[in-house]
């Protein structure tokens, strides 16, 4: 069986969402050649990539930058699964999200009210929605993250873009 191509729109489409995209998550994480944990205790390193990374070891600008690209596609794919044929600004301010906390946000119609919105074609409320995604558990404790309230109220702002 031949893999299906995609056409050269969707291929533009999904390039100019995960730049957008990028374009939170870039100041949002900033960049840390070296692992860390984040608040919530998760080993990351480069532009907030939790994926396959090695404490003690340095990251080139360039594996930070492919690490970025590889996963920040990977949420736009996911957000397309879950929800096609967003807006673009919706569809990366989602991708953000997808790729800051998991899929559950975009995807989870039990557990997300941002989910079944976007299944329910209310892109605004569902915007509004990314505002709650602001805490994480540190300590054993769910608390509110500055960085988080920004990053997700720069994610609302692109996101309510693609309703108006």
């Amino acid at each position: 069986m031949t893999p299906r191509r995609e056409s050269p729109d969707k291929r533009r489409r999904i390039a100019a969402v995960a730049a957008l995209a990028a374009a939170l998550a870039i100041p949002a994480e900033g960049l840390r050649h070296y692992a860390y944990r984040d608040p919530p205790g998760i080993l990351t390193v480069c532009y907030g990539s939790t994926t396959d990374v090695q404490a003690g070891r340095r990251y080139s600008l360039a594996e930070c930058r492919q690490r970025l690209d590889a996963d920040m596609l990977a949420a736009v794919e996911t957000v397309e699964r879950c929800a096609p044929g967003l807006p673009e600004p919706v569809h990366a301010a989602f991708a953000d999200s997808v790729y800051n906390i998991g899929p559950k946000i975009a995807c989870d119609t039990r557990n997300s009210t941002a989910a079944r919105m976007l299944q329910a074609g209310d892109l605004a409320g569902a915007c509004d929605q990314l505002l709650r995604w602001n805490k994480a558990t540190v300590g054993g404790v769910l608390v509110e993250l500055p960085g988080l309230t920004k990053r997700r109220h720069a994610a609302r702002e692109l996101c309510i873009k693609g309703v108006r």
